[in-house]
């Protein structure tokens, strides 16, 4: 099982103890985890992005290790500012999104 990251800026403070409940927090709003299985990750994901839509508050990032993505890396966001993320012949970028700008081609 891959290591898991989540980052959390200016967020509730309940996000802080459901985190805490299943990974450890390394530096404030930085909390990481060793051994967490795609099911578990899934049902984090689910709670953080519920709550989030719900409290509309900071951002919260999910990356973790995914041999199905590119980069082998997966990426999860909430919050601003969005972010995309780019695979650039194998090396990933991220792009923010900027108001009123058109899309690339």
């Amino acid at each position: 099982m891959p290591m898991t990251v989540v980052v959390t800026r200016d967020v509730e403070a309940r996000y802080r103890g459901f985190l805490a409940s299943a990974m450890l927090e390394v530096a404030p709003g930085v909390y990481v985890g060793s051994d967490v299985s795609q099911r578990v990750r899934d049902r984090i994901w689910t709670v953080l992005t519920k709550w989030f839509h719900f409290l509309g508050r900071g951002a919260i990032t999910m990356v973790y290790r995914d041999t199905d993505a590119s980069g082998n890396l997966s990426v999860h966001h909430l919050g601003d500012p969005p972010k995309e993320i780019w695979d650039a012949d194998g090396v990933l970028l991220v792009r923010h999104k900027v108001p009123g700008e058109s899309e690339l081609l």
